[in-house]
């Protein structure tokens, strides 16, 4: 079933005689079907052409395709000759593009059909047309399923699996809705798919394949190559000291209900972590998600950039969007300053950093999905001057390396990690012999001593904790300079976590 708000919207464009429409989306068939049930509200004919049969008829699949209209440069040179009022779709196009009969002749039909009327509808799975093209045309957006649609697909999908095969639904009410929010921001193709296979091996539809759901989806999402799921600590309790943002979060955790809107509250939208290196931003980013009940995406900022002109904004524009898809979300982008170092230097590469940073920066102004940004920095000097002007993040907090006893908790939570007892470890002895140290050092001196005792068969201790910790200076001591310099910049600008 079609959302009628989807063919409602198309039909707007067709009755104010928009020449030509650009639709981009993974869900042809989906796109298709809302064209022709558009169409078939007006008098007009409609065809549609695909390079494997050329031009045919839009609606009715038996008519034959129109011979020698293969090529694209034919099928638009066709349809010139014909000068009907039509809406005749193309799928897949845009590769086509590049040949420059096919443009000119695509150029030509868009003109005589903004002077005589009728529709071109370019449909592609990906935004590669040229600008001149593009300026010429009206986007339209294939809207994902919402929460009703999901509904309505999974219980359709049950059906028919049911009707092929008996299956059970042994499911509450609450974690059939649970299920529901997590195939949030997939496509219809991708839900059923997860649906068909959660019920294939047991025949059942239950509670546990909200397992089969979270992976798959973490699958999908990671397979488009910009954003990653990052899975978080199950409680607060996993992760060491940072007291002060953890009580922020808890501060902010109901602010996103209608009755914080109604009290006059705004969503809080994100924070900016400064910090030394390996101090813990990367937990600190965990901690909102595990604090707040919301998948952690990560944004690869090296997958952002391309050698292609305009491409790299793109790809941006696409991972913001696509978070926007997936909210409620945590959008954690990591080292944001190698992301948009030249914006701040203004470098010679072409205006490209300042472009992509001015679209964040308006994207993080004016985006309204439930998407809470977390950005992390190690050299304050790299950051452009505007990311850190007021009123861009809810706060900037500054992780510095963890007193005493946050090192105490750190020590305790990863030899829990490792199954070892801790009441067999003088972990006072080991906070003090750790003083300047990271919580990643802190770990990693952990595995440098069971790697140590390993090959004897002995097992791990206090002494051989601490002999590696000494045998490894801390990069308090390697970057002094760089830290002392960093910890003077934050004080009174940032809010500590701890």
């Amino acid at each position: 079933m079609i959302p009628d708000a989807d063919v409602s919207q198309f039909d707007r464009l067709l009755t104010g005689r928009h020449p030509c429409i650009i639709i981009v989306t993974p869900e042809e068939a989906h796109a298709l079907s809302i064209v022709r049930e558009a169409v078939m509200r007006t008098p007009q004919f409609c065809r549609t052409w695909k390079i494997s049969g050329g031009l045919r008829d839009g609606l009715v699949a038996e008519h034959p395709p129109i011979p020698d209209t293969e090529h694209p440069a034919a099928a638009l040179y066709y349809l010139l000759r014909m000068r009907e009022t039509s809406v005749d779709i193309f799928l897949d196009l845009s590769p086509h593009l590049n040949d420059a009969r096919t443009l000119r002749l695509l150029r030509d039909l868009i003109e005589q059909r903004s002077n005589h009327g009728g529709q071109i509808v370019l449909i592609d799975h990906e935004d590669k047309f040229p600008e001149i093209i593009r300026r010429e045309s009206t986007p339209f957006e294939v809207r994902l399923p919402d929460d009703e649609e999901i509904n309505r697909l999974v219980r359709t999908t049950l059906r028919r699996i049911h009707s092929d095969k008996p299956i059970k639904a042994e499911i509450s009410a609450d974690d059939f809705q649970l299920i529901l929010r997590h195939l949030g921001g997939l496509t219809r193709r991708q839900i059923e798919r997860i649906i068909i296979e959660a019920v294939a091996d047991d025949a059942t539809f239950d509670i546990t394949d909200l397992a089969i759901v979270a992976q798959r989806k973490r699958q999908m999402i990671s397979g488009a190559g910009l954003l990653e799921f990052v899975s978080a600590p199950a409680t607060l309790d996993e992760i060491g000291g940072m007291d002060r943002l953890k009580s922020w979060l808890r501060k902010r955790e109901n602010t996103f209900s209608t009755q914080a809107r109604a009290f006059g509250l705004a969503a809080p939208r994100g924070i900016l972590l400064l910090g030394v290196q390996g101090a813990g931003k990367s937990y600190c980013a965990k901690a909102i998600a595990t604090a707040w009940k919301r998948p952690l995406l990560r944004m690869d900022v090296g997958a952002l950039y391309d050698r292609y002109i305009g491409e790299s904004e793109r790809r941006l524009r696409d991972a913001l969007h696509q978070s926007e898809r997936m909210a409620p979300v945590v959008l954690w982008i990591d080292e944001v300053e190698k992301a948009f170092a030249s914006a701040a230097s203004r470098s010679t590469d072409g205006g490209l950093s300042q472009r992509m940073f001015g679209a964040l920066l308006t994207w993080m102004q004016e985006h309204a999905a439930p998407v809470f940004l977390v950005a992390t920095a190690n050299d304050i000097e790299a950051l452009p001057p505007e990311l850190l002007r007021k009123g861009r993040f809810d706060e900037i907090f500054f992780v510095d390396l963890p007193e005493a006893t946050a090192r105490e908790e750190i020590f305790r939570i990863h030899l829990r990690k490792r199954e070892r007892d801790v009441t067999r470890f003088d972990i006072p002895r080991l906070a003090a012999a750790a003083e300047g140290y990271t919580g990643a050092e802190i770990e990693q001196a952990i595995v440098s001593a069971m790697h140590e005792v390993f090959g004897s068969g002995q097992e791990i201790t206090t002494e051989a904790i601490q002999h590696a910790i000494e045998e490894s200076p801390p990069l308090a001591v390697t970057q002094e300079e760089k830290i002392t310099a960093l910890r003077h910049w934050a004080r009174g600008r940032c809010v500590p976590v701890q």
